[in-house]
C-alpha cells in the first residue's frame, strides 16, 4: 500500500514538472523564430565555417573551435566548441537576453547573451547590456 502511494506521488511529481518546463521550452522557442539558422561573423565567408548535410548546415570537419559561428535550432545553440540549451528568452530593451546551459568538453555553466535581430536581417550580439555597437552576423542558411 506504502509502495503505490509513493509511486503515485513520484508519478505527479514529474508530471508536475514536466508540466512546468514544457512551456519554458516553448515560450524559449517562441522567441527565437528570428535566431533559427547558422551564422558566422559578419564579413567571413559561410563556405570556410560550414558544409551542408542536406537542409541543414554542420561545423566542417576538422572543427575550428575558435570560429566566430553558431547554430540555432529549435531551443538548442551550438558553437564548434560547446552545446547550448537556451533556458529562456527575455526582453531587455530593444534586445533580448537568452539564457543558456552551456556545456563543453571540460565544464558546464549558465551564460547570458545580448541579442537582436537587425532590420537588415543580420543578427548582433552585444557583450553586455551597456554595449553600444554590438557584432554583426550574417545568416548562412535557415
Amino acid at each position: 500500500m506504502r509502495r503505490a502511494s509513493f509511486v503515485r506521488a513520484i508519478g505527479l511529481g514529474l508530471s508536475l514538472g514536466t508540466s512546468i518546463a514544457v512551456p519554458n521550452a516553448r515560450a524559449a522557442e517562441a522567441g527565437l523564430s528570428g535566431y533559427q539558422g547558422a551564422w558566422v561573423l559578419s564579413g567571413r565567408d559561410c563556405a570556410e565555417v560550414y558544409s551542408s548535410v542536406g537542409k541543414r548546415a554542420s561545423f566542417k570537419k576538422p572543427l575550428d573551435l575558435f570560429a566566430p559561428a553558431f547554430i540555432v535550432t529549435g531551443n538548442r545553440l551550438r558553437t564548434p566548441g560547446a552545446s547550448c540549451r537556451i533556458a529562456s528568452v527575455k526582453p531587455a530593451g530593444e534586445r533580448q537576453l537568452l539564457m543558456l546551459d552551456c556545456a563543453n568538453a571540460v565544464a558546464a555553466n549558465e551564460v547570458r547573451v545580448f541579442m537582436a535581430v537587425s532590420p537588415n536581417r543580420m543578427l548582433k550580439r552585444y557583450y553586455g547590456d551597456q554595449d553600444p555597437t554590438g557584432v554583426e552576423y550574417q545568416r548562412c542558411s535557415r
